[in-house]
């Protein structure tokens, strides 16, 4: 059979088959048109959807399900929590709201202001506890369970922040003044850490702190100590663990804004008589300082709840706010406490940054 045996017929006249009508010119500049003019009026908009639905999907809709978890009580069942929305036997919704859970809270707060009356104390403990082993469990001592381990997490930190900076900040001003060819490879090697997983890297910095790792060796040969040193199963080597893991995500943002400073102004300095310490002072240190909160942030948040090296490197006596919040979520089964200390830990969090955002955006515009 051939192509006309098997074309359509009329009235017994082959008919040659047609394709289906294209869209005509105009419609399709119409068109066109019709969408380059919505994406002109709604620009703005089209740019912001991704991140804003990114928020709400993993930011927003988070965070008011812990906000109705903390409302609830905590039961043996699955869920482990009571219902804050249920229907009554008319058929109406009824709210059954528990503050219980932030009350214990607010009651663990007044019970660490009773324990922080002799400041000098607190302070002595705070040091000291950088460099002793913690033999019993916060959890099972009498006082405040979460004010201290929020306050070990705050210690861990702010001390990682500080000393982030104090290492980063030379790193990312040397880069920034080395030659553009050399930059790309100092960043690689800044980057290079990230290439490998997260486990990997602690598991071997465990190899490096523990008695017959390489510090040891290293301070035995070189006759500083006679005997290896405790390092691991401290709070000291959660220090150690957090500066080591945080330390790139301060040297980045501070090598981005050292690189945009102008060597003019410093040449200017020096004409002008300065000596080379206080023009660094007066004019690196101030314009820098963008890239210095920058790198404090993505350094004191991320270890503010950080998890796995307390765990692995701090022993059953170190307890931080991961750590608890683990507990309670999958040992105690305890989600509603769970859900209202994430909640207050999240507010103390956020309310200073976006306090400062507020403020910096007004202090630009005028």
């Amino acid at each position: 059979m051939n192509q006309l045996d098997s074309a359509p017929k009329l009235n017994g006249v082959n008919v040659a088959p047609t394709s289906p009508p294209l869209a005509s010119p105009s419609l399709v500049a119409k068109t066109l048109k019709t969408l380059r003019k919505f994406a002109s009026n709604h620009a703005k908009w089209l740019i912001i959807a991704p991140p804003l639905l990114y928020l709400i999907a993993f930011f927003l809709i988070p965070f008011f399900l812990a906000l109705k978890i903390s409302l609830s009580l905590s039961i043996l069942a699955a869920p482990p929590f009571t219902e804050t929305l249920a229907r009554g036997e008319n058929g109406e919704y009824i709210f059954t709201f528990h503050m219980v859970n932030y009350n214990e809270l607010i009651h663990d707060w007044n019970l660490f202001w009773q324990d922080v009356s002799d400041l000098g104390s607190t302070v002595v403990n705070w040091v000291t506890g950088l460099f002793r082993e913690v033999e019993t469990p916060v959890s099972d001592r009498e006082g405040s369970r979460y004010i201290d381990s929020f306050i070990t997490s705050l210690r861990f930190a702010a001390v990682g922040t500080f000393f982030c900076l104090l290492i980063g900040y030379p790193c990312a001003y040397a880069i920034a003044r080395a030659p553009k060819s050399q930059q790309n490879l100092f960043l690689m090697l800044i980057i290079l850490p990230f290439w490998t997983s997260f486990l990997l890297r602690i598991y071997a910095l465990q190899g490096v702190l523990r008695p017959s790792g390489v510090l040891n060796k290293l301070l035995l040969w070189i006759g500083v100590i006679d005997e290896p040193l405790r390092i691991l199963q401290t709070a000291a080597a959660v220090q150690i663990g957090v500066v080591y893991s945080y330390a790139p995500f301060m040297i980045l943002p501070l090598f981005a804004t050292l690189q945009k400073l102008d060597p003019a102004l410093l040449e200017a300095a020096y004409d002008l008589g300065a000596k080379p310490f206080r023009a660094f002072w007066n004019i690196t240190v101030p314009l820098s300082l963008p890239g210095v909160i920058a790198g404090a942030m993505l350094t004191f948040i991320p270890m503010m709840g950080e998890y796995i090296i307390p765990d692995m490197m701090g022993g059953p006596g170190v307890e931080t706010i991961g750590r608890v919040l683990w507990n309670m979520f999958f040992d105690d089964h305890n989600w509603p406490m769970a859900a209202a200390f994430s909640i207050a830990f999240l507010l103390f969090l956020v309310v200073p940054i976006a306090i400062y955002q507020y403020y910096s955006i007004r202090e630009r515009e005028a």
